[in-house]
């Protein structure tokens, strides 16, 4: 049994003519005919009753109807989704970023995105990189903004570097700070750090430790805004990514340059699957995005 005999079929039991329902499907009027036979002869019954100058369905005929409708409907809905997510109409994306990513770089992107193609649901997940890396490899985002290099050996795991961004001091509005320093002079600073887990963490006390010292540490185990609360309410200071102090006007960034401390971003995907259209979609909005950010600390590579 075929979808296109059932098409037939149901447009003879419409016509209850031949030559009309072969019109209606564009046809010639033996191959119908001849399919309409396939049919029966698949089924083991016949499917109408051929008296001269009338078609009449026989009581198999009137029981496979419905049914051959219902398939008919479902096939035409099945195909106008597929055609939907492929003109993106409709579709999903799911997303991972780390917490500051979501913070400075993501709102615009997806306001961006949502705008050229409103239809298609967004899904964000915001995590650490490690958390990030383990979705992705398990299938459950299809597309995620991660700190490269990774920490994990996930081999299944493709990434694209797209923004390489200095790291900056963040420090209280009224502070008195110079405008640049180097990794040493945080030795005698009280410095708010992130949780375990967290790229930019590690990054610090390398850094810290590559200077010959370990950090006086005010505050631990915080997220991104909890960071950032701290340092405002003048518990410390905290090495962060230069973008997520744009909008905080309560803070100030001072440049690390000896030596100047970076993280570079990367997009990354399964490997073994190619990206969904959504996503490549995303993937395409996003990059075009980042040219916008070629600068106050931030490179596209």
């Amino acid at each position: 049994m075929q979808i296109q005999q059932l098409a037939y079929f149901v447009a003879v039991a419409r016509t209850r003519h031949f030559t009309r329902a072969a019109d209606l499907t564009g046809v010639s009027q033996p191959t119908l005919s001849k399919q309409i036979r396939v049919l029966e002869n698949s089924l083991g019954t016949q499917l109408f009753v051929r008296n001269r100058g009338a078609i009449d369905l026989t009581t198999a005929g009137e029981a496979l109807l419905p049914h051959a409708q219902r398939i008919l409907i479902d096939v035409e809905s099945a195909e106008r989704t597929v055609h939907e997510v492929a003109s993106l109409r409709r579709g999903r994306v799911r997303l991972g970023a780390t917490p500051s990513l979501c913070d400075g770089l993501l709102p615009d992107a997806l306001t961006r995105f949502h705008q050229a193609h409103p239809d298609i649901d967004l899904e964000v997940q915001e995590a650490g990189s490690q958390v990030l890396t383990q979705e992705l490899s398990h299938g459950r985002l299809d597309v995620a903004l991660l700190i490269v290099p990774l920490h994990t050996h996930e081999p299944d795991l493709e990434t694209t570097p797209v923004l390489r961004e200095r790291l900056v001091l963040a420090s209280r509005a009224d502070a008195v700070m110079p405008s640049s320093m180097g990794v040493a002079d945080l030795r005698d600073l009280p410095l708010v750090m992130f949780r375990e887990g967290y790229d930019l963490r590690d990054v610090t006390l390398r850094a810290c430790a590559a200077a010959g010292f370990e950090p006086q540490l005010a505050v631990e185990g915080g997220e991104m805004s909890a960071v950032l609360s701290f340092v405002q309410a003048g518990l410390g200071h905290a090495v962060v990514p230069s973008m997520v102090l744009a909008t905080r006007p309560l803070l100030q960034a001072t440049a690390l340059d000896d030596p100047p401390l970076d993280r570079v971003i990367a997009l990354a995907h399964r490997s073994s699957e190619a990206l969904p259209l959504a996503a490549r979609a995303f993937k395409a909005e996003l990059l075009e995005h980042l040219t916008s950010f070629a600068s106050g600390g931030l490179e596209v590579v």
